[in-house]
């Protein structure tokens, strides 16, 4: 693990209310697709610290991402009004919920921002053709919540052996035009739309709650064995 100043250089607006802070780096220390690291910024003229996950792959160069979901929090705030050049200090890597193609089936089960280190791990996937069969199960609020988007669907165009199923909690009255998944993630959903989940391994990732859900439903309803489950909690977002 490695600690360096550096310096936001681009934010991009990913979703309604998330966006993803870049930070230039031209040899980055090395990482793993899913790992995190921390991220401290000056809030209210005080040293603040918090750990992302990066959203970014190991095989995308020159910078290092974090996505975040802006909150009322003194931290999101600070983050919000981040300019090109404003300091900030990284602490780097961490974390064991990685994917390097180890799996020959794997599917990923995810909420709001706890897409950040499955899109990691999935780029990753596609640019170094791992030949694992992989399935993404998302859900959204609404379809202006689905963050990254359109790099899941751009990585269904290139890699033959990747699949996103899109689900929204709340669709809104004026999402007749939408005609994909609607509701929670649930047993039924998981058993129709990845019906060889038992020869899989699940990473989950998301709000604890929904984390500890999925977990539940895959051990206790659908009887997976426990060492095919993975997952990362998000927590404080």
């Amino acid at each position: 693990m490695i600690s360096f100043d550096a310096n936001f250089n681009e934010v991009i607006i990913r979703a309604s209310g998330v966006k993803s802070f870049r930070f230039g780096a031209e040899n980055p220390p090395d990482f793993k697709a899913g790992q995190f690291f921390f991220v401290t910024i000056k809030v209210e003229g005080m040293e603040r610290t918090k750990h992302f996950s990066f959203s970014n792959s190991p095989t995308e160069k020159g910078y290092i991402e974090f996505t975040k979901r802006i909150t009322q929090s003194p931290f999101s705030g600070a983050l919000d009004a981040v300019k090109p050049g404003d300091w900030a200090r990284i602490k780097m890597p961490l974390g064991a919920f990685t994917f390097k193609g180890e799996y020959k089936k794997v599917a990923f089960l995810s909420g709001g921002i706890g897409i950040t280190p499955i899109r990691s791990m999935c780029v990753f996937a596609a640019d170094t053709r791992i030949q694992s069969d992989m399935v993404l199960l998302y859900s959204s609020r609404s379809e202006n919540d689905i963050i990254f988007r359109r790099d899941f669907d751009e990585l269904e165009k290139r890699c033959k052996n990747f699949r996103a199923i899109y689900t929204l909690t709340s669709p809104g009255p004026g999402a007749g035009a939408w005609g994909g998944r609607v509701g929670r993630i649930d047993g039924e959903m998981i058993k129709k739309e990845i019906p060889d989940y038992t020869e899989r391994v699940f990473y989950i990732s998301g709000p604890p709650k929904m984390v500890e859900g999925m977990a539940d439903i895959l051990k206790n309803s659908l009887g997976l064995d426990e060492k095919n489950i993975k997952t990362e909690n998000f927590t404080g977002y």
